[in-house]
């Protein structure tokens, strides 16, 4: 799927016109791909990179353009049960265009940061600007069903809830592992951002594009590190609700057992006493809840 947008009134706007500034392709068919390799001179290997989820953020040099893949979270899905990915997006920095590959549609010219722009070069950092800020909004989500979680599971008594922590720690790696290299792709760019044209306003964003990163990455180890180290803690809980639960279940057990003995005794086909006194049924009752309050009160004292 194909967008197309122009820079009007300092505002990006889609148009249908092949002389667009910004061309957003979405999982492009093979003739798109095509076409991007043909007329755009894009390396086919360059391209398809864009669009795999496993390959690793960098920033190239092409005769005609610029070429940055780097990593942005994806959209979270109910499917994934907590699991948060990553894919790649490619950005392609022609002298009058941008061309954007990725594989999944999403809104990407949103939020304050594109109420203004006035260049291409300026939209191309805001797009690397507001993956950062995805990728904030999604550490602060985790960390919010994580202590959700953490509060379920003083009473849980099974591995649920503890599965889906070890999904969020797995999110928080590849997070963490994402975001660090964008960081070495960023740190690249600022250290060639003359060569690359981009303009002391151009360079004052890549500069605060670096620091939002190194404070993401930061946020981003933090609770990774935190649920790293509770998780045996976690466990515990859960094993140590299971060892309550049997315990009761045993109390329970024990009590039945102490009547039990009384009721089989007299269950015997042989002359027992009070086997003829008219009350011997009520009175058998009695001595077996006598039995239990004894067994309760031992216990009790226990502290068991």
């Amino acid at each position: 799927m194909l967008k197309k947008y122009n820079i009007v009134n300092r505002r990006l706007a889609e148009v249908d016109e092949s002389s667009a500034q910004v061309f957003v392709y979405t999982n492009p068919t093979v003739e798109e791909q095509r076409f991007l390799v043909e007329s755009y001179q894009i390396d086919e290997h360059t391209l398809a990179s864009a669009l795999d989820p496993d390959e690793q953020p960098r920033l190239e040099f092409e005769p005609e353009h610029i070429v940055m893949i780097y990593k942005r979270p994806k959209n979270y899905s109910g499917k994934d049960q907590l699991e948060f990915k990553v894919a790649s997006v490619g950005m392609f920095l022609f002298e009058d265009k941008l061309v954007v590959v990725l594989a999944e549609d999403i809104p990407l010219f949103v939020g304050k940061r594109f109420a203004v722009v006035s260049s291409i070069k300026e939209v191309f950092l805001k797009l690397v600007y507001n993956s950062i800020s995805h990728y904030v909004e999604h550490l602060r989500i985790i960390h919010m069903i994580s202590e959700e979680i953490e509060d379920k599971m003083t009473e849980s008594m099974d591995n649920t809830y503890l599965l889906n922590l070890f999904s969020l720690e797995k999110s928080l790696v590849y997070y963490a592992e994402a975001i660090t290299s964008n960081g070495f792709v960023f740190e690249k760019t600022r250290n060639l951002s003359a060569r690359i044209g981009f303009d002391e306003k151009d360079q004052e964003m890549l500069d605060d594009i670096i620091v939002e990163n190194m404070q993401c990455k930061t946020q981003a180890d933090i609770y990774s590190n935190i649920l790293a180290q509770l998780l045996g803690a976690r466990a515990s809980i859960v094993s140590n609700n299971l060892n309550l639960l049997i315990k009761k279940l045993n109390v329970v057990t024990i009590w039945m057992m102490v009547p039990t003995l009384v009721v089989s005794a007299y269950g015997m086909n042989v002359a027992l006493p009070l086997s003829d006194h008219p009350d011997a049924f009520w009175m058998l009752i009695g001595v077996c809840l006598i039995l239990v309050w004894l067994v309760m009160m031992y216990w009790r004292h226990k502290n068991w």
